[in-house]
C-alpha cells in the first residue's frame, strides 16, 4: 500500500504541475498586470473593512478562516523538509510560488465570490460552483467536488495532525510504545490522539460561524507571537541576514541538492502552505459579506504574502541561521549535515531545534504550542471545506448521510494521522494538494478563456476606484458575466 501511494504521488507530482503552478501564476500576473503589487495598498485597507451579516461573515474572518487552511504545518515541518530534501534554495523558488501565486489567489477568490449561492441562511462557493456556473461542465464540477472531500476529509488533515504528534514526542519522549495496526506507536501520540480528536468533533459540531469566531481570534494570535519570536532569533543574528539571503538565492541556481530538488521542492511545499491555485482558499472568500467581489479577491492574495513571504520565510531564516538542518537529497547521502542524521526531515525537529538553540528549554515547547493552534485550526478549515462540497452535492443528490461521514472520517483521519510516521502522512498529503491543483489550475485556465470574470471584475472595480465611489456595486450582467446570481439579486 505504501509502494501504491508512491508511484500515485510520484505521477501527481511531475514537473508537469510544476510547471502548470508557476506558469499559471505568471500568467495571471501578465493578465492582471501584477494585480499584487498594484494593489498591495488597497489589500491592506480591506482587511479591516467590512462587517459581517447573517448570510456571510466578514472579510477580514474570511481571511482568519482561509489563513487557518494555509498557516499550518507546511510552514513549520514544510519548509524544513523543503529545506532537508532541497537546500536553501528550495526557500527561493517558495517565494516565487508565492509571489505568482498571489495572482493565482485573487482569480479564483474571486471567481468564487462572482459566483457564490446562499444556502440555509448563509453563503456558499468554491470551485465546483464556478466550474458549474461558469464554465458549464457539471461533471467537471462534481469531480472537483468529490476529490476535495477525499482531500480535506481524509488526506490533508493526516498531515496537519501528524505534525503534533511528531512535535510532542520531540518535547516529552515517546513514553513508552504500544503495538497498533500500523506498527509500535508512541504512546505520546497516542494520548495526543484521543485529545484532538475529543476537541475537534467538539468543535466541527458548532458549525461555519463557530469555526469563524474560534479562528479569528487564535490565527493571528499565535501567527504574531510565532513571527516576534522568529524577528528576535534573526535580530539576535542580524549580520548573518544577508549572508542566508545570498545563500538562498545563490543556492535557487546552482542547487547543491540539484535543480530539480530545489524547484520541486520548493514549489511543492509552497503551494501546500500557500495553497494558491490549490482551491481551498476560494471557500472561505465565497462566504464572505462584500460590496464586490474584487475585494475579496484582494484579500485573499494578500494572505498568500502572509503566509509565505512572512510566516515560512520566518522558518527559513531561524533554521538557517542557526543551522539547525541537514541537507539531505531523496536517495543519496548528506550533503550538509548539522545536526544527527536521524533527525526526521519531514517533520518540525528543525524548527524545534532551531528556537531551542536560541532560547533552551522553550523552543521544542513553544514550536509544539504553536504547531497545534496551526495545525488544528487548519483541519477545522478542511472541515469547512469539504462540508461545502457536500452542500454543493446535496444541491442535486440530498444525502443527509454525508455529512455524518465527512465528520467520522475526518476525526478518524486526524487519530491515524497524530500516530503515523511522517514520511507516510506527507505521502497522503501530497496527492491531496496535487490532486485538487490539477483540476482547480486547469478550471480556472478554461473559466478565463470562456468568460473572464475575475478579470472583468478587477477592470470594474479599478473603474470605480478611479471614480472616487464611497460604496461599490457590482452589476454582473452589465459585465457579460452569466449566472452570477446572488449578485444579480443583490442589484
Amino acid at each position: 500500500m505504501s509502494d501504491l501511494f508512491q508511484t500515485l504521488n510520484s505521477i501527481i507530482w511531475s514537473p508537469a504541475l510544476i510547471y502548470l503552478c508557476l506558469g499559471a501564476g505568471l500568467f495571471f500576473s501578465v493578465i492582471t498586470r501584477f494585480v499584487q503589487v498594484r494593489h498591495f495598498k488597497e489589500m491592506c485597507r480591506l482587511l479591516l473593512s467590512g462587517k459581517s451579516s447573517e448570510q456571510g461573515i466578514s472579510s477580514f474572518q474570511a481571511l482568519a478562516v482561509s489563513l487557518s487552511g494555509r498557516v499550518g504545518t507546511g510552514n513549520i515541518a514544510g519548509v524544513a523538509a523543503a529545506i532537508g530534501f532541497g537546500g536553501p534554495g528550495a526557500v527561493f523558488w517558495m517565494w516565487v510560488v508565492a509571489f505568482f501565486g498571489a495572482a493565482t489567489a485573487y482569480v479564483e477568490s474571486t471567481n468564487a465570490q462572482i459566483y457564490k449561492e446562499e444556502e440555509d441562511g448563509i453563503y456558499r462557493g468554491g470551485p465546483a460552483y464556478y466550474i458549474e456556473k461558469a464554465m458549464g461542465q457539471k461533471w467537471y464540477a462534481w469531480l472537483f467536488a468529490f476529490s476535495t472531500i477525499l482531500a480535506c476529509g481524509a488526506l490533508l488533515p493526516v498531515v496537519q495532525s501528524n505534525g503534533i504528534g511528531d512535535s510532542l514526542v520531540n518535547v516529552f519522549g515517546s513514553g513508552g510504545t504500544v503495538s497498533t495496526f500500523i506498527g509500535d506507536v508512541a504512546l505520546t501520540k497516542v494520548y495526543a490522539a484521543f485529545f484532538i480528536v475529543v476537541v475537534l468533533g467538539f468543535i466541527i459540531f458548532g458549525g461555519v460561524k463557530r469555526i469563524a469566531n474560534f479562528t479569528q481570534v487564535v490565527v493571528p494570535f499565535m501567527a504574531l507571537a510565532y513571527i516576534i519570536i522568529a524577528c528576535s532569533i534573526i535580530a539576535l543574528n542580524l549580520d548573518m541576514l544577508p549572508g542566508i539571503v545570498s545563500l538562498i538565492v545563490s543556492d535557487a541556481f546552482t542547487p547543491m541538492a540539484g535543480v530539480g530538488a530545489a524547484i520541486g521542492w520548493g514549489v511543492k511545499r509552497g503551494v501546500y502552505s500557500n495553497e494558491a491555485g490549490q482551491g481551498t482558499g476560494p471557500h472561505a472568500a465565497a462566504a464572505a459579506e462584500v460590496q464586490h467581489p474584487a475585494q475579496q479577491g484582494l484579500v485573499q492574495a494578500f494572505s498568500v504574502y502572509i503566509d509565505t513571504l512572512f510566516v515560512c520565510s520566518a522558518t527559513a531564516f531561524m533554521i538557517l541561521i542557526t543551522q539547525q538542518y541537514n541537507v539531505i537529497p531523496e536517495g543519496s547521502a548528506a550533503i550538509v549535515q548539522n545536526v544527527a542524521l536521524n533527525t526526521e526531515i519531514s517533520g518540525p525537529a528543525f524548527t524545534q531545534l532551531a528556537v531551542n538553540s536560541v532560547l533552551p528549554g522553550v523552543g521544542k515547547p513553544f514550536i509544539a504550542l504553536a504547531l497545534f493552534f496551526f495545525a488544528f485550526t487548519t483541519v477545522l478549515a478542511y472541515f469547512f471545506i469539504a462540508d461545502n462540497n457536500i452542500s454543493y452535492i446535496n444541491r442535486t443528490f440530498k444525502m443527509p448521510v454525508l455529512r455524518l461521514v465527512l465528520k467520522v472520517g475526518i476525526m478518524a483521519a486526524v487519530f491515524y494521522g497524530t500516530i503515523a510516521e511522517p514520511s507516510a502522512a506527507w505521502v497522503l498529503g501530497d496527492i491531496g494538494v496535487g490532486l485538487m491543483a490539477w483540476l482547480n489550475i486547469i478550471g480556472i485556465l478554461i473559466i478565463f478563456f470562456m468568460a473572464k470574470p475575475a478579470i472583468k471584475a478587477l477592470k470594474d472595480y479599478e473603474r470605480q476606484q478611479k471614480e472616487g465611489v464611497e460604496e461599490y456595486t457590482f452589476d454582473p450582467e452589465s459585465l457579460g458575466i452569466e449566472n452570477a446570481d446572488i449578485w444579480k439579486d443583490k442589484k
